[in-house]
């Protein structure tokens, strides 16, 4: 049964279980808009109010489908989605947050989405060639003019979270967080949860690898974003695979599935997390949902922390890497 969260201390109320839309559009494998159509109503059956998107999803596509999907049920349901990047001839060749650019973003975001206000937007990646209080300043505009209800930012570092706070409330910082990658833990988290700024964490089952679905990287077709992750790559894959193997026993004794282990150790990082896995398979929707069902003890927690070192290699290529606010 899927419960209610609170992002932040504006009174953003989301499904303790999102869905993440990329994949959908984009990433990893072929478009099946059928099956993600049906996907998504079946999130909504299923108790889920929170839908993760993104204007670069496709581009564009993503967040036209997902408004098909909602079409007559925008009231029941929190849409968060993201801009940043520039956009040319349907490539991605830079990043871009001046605020005319945000504006205009949202406008198209409106448009493909079919609605008249955001709830959640996001800056997707930081823009280093723009001030935060200039990128926060035109996002509040959108706030104050009724076209976004809540402020979010993605991949952020602290200081950067700090600076758009003092600007206008931040509601959630989305970024990558899962048993395999705790690199929020000793900085980011302590500072969300001081400034009151819940986590939306992408990627929560490690891309794969704590379903134990994963494969080496070269297995991936070209335009799968696997074959270039350096964590499935030579050594690195070795390495996490045994990494793997830890939440994969303890699933056996649970008579969970190793994601389902994933997911119920982010829901029991706090009240305040709220993790948007990705799926365009009704069936693995309804497994991953799931996961609001297993109780995890404090022993078992233990187990997994001990049992579980850095993983091997780092997230994305090194241009990727670039993006990231650290």
């Amino acid at each position: 049964m899927l419960t209610k969260r609170s992002l932040g201390r504006q009174g953003l109320e989301v499904s303790a279980l999102g869905l993440g839309c990329m994949g959908m559009s984009q990433s990893y494998g072929v478009r099946d808009d059928p099956e993600s159509l049906a996907t998504l109503r079946r999130a909504l059956e299923l108790g889920v109010t929170f839908f993760d998107t993104a204007e670069v999803y496709g581009p564009f596509h993503n967040e036209e489908l997902l408004g098909r999907a909602l079409k007559g049920r925008r009231d029941q349901v929190v849409i968060a989605t993201k801009f940043g990047f520039r956009i040319e001839g349907g490539r991605i060749t830079g990043l871009d947050s001046r605020p005319e650019h945000v504006r205009e973003a949202v406008e198209g975001s409106l448009r493909r989405l079919g609605t008249d206000h955001i709830d959640l937007l996001y800056q997707h990646r930081v823009d280093k060639q723009v001030p935060i209080e200039d990128v926060v300043g035109a996002m509040a505009e959108l706030v104050r003019q009724g076209k976004v209800r809540y402020l979010g930012l993605s991949e952020a570092g602290e200081q950067t979270i700090r600076r758009a706070h003092a600007v206008h409330p931040i509601s959630a910082l989305q970024s990558e967080y899962s048993l395999w990658e705790r690199n929020l833990e000793p900085r980011i988290i302590p500072t969300l949860r001081e400034l009151g700024v819940g986590l939306v964490p992408f990627a929560p089952l490690g891309r794969g690898f704590l379903t134990g679905t994963a494969q080496r990287a070269e297995s991936y077709p070209e335009n799968d974003f696997r074959r270039n992750d350096p964590r499935l790559q030579g050594a690195n894959y070795d390495a996490n695979l045994r990494i793997a193997a830890t939440v994969q026993d303890l699933a056996k004794r649970k008579r969970a599935t190793p994601g389902q282990i994933a997911l119920a150790w982010l829901l029991s990082r706090g009240e305040d997390v709220a993790p948007i896995p990705g799926t365009k398979r009704r069936t693995y929707l309804e497994e991953d949902l799931a996961a609001a069902d297993v109780v995890l003890t404090a022993a078992e927690l233990a187990q997994l922390d001990a049992a579980l070192p850095p993983t091997a290699g780092p997230r994305y290529s090194a241009p990727q890497m670039e993006t990231l606010d650290r």
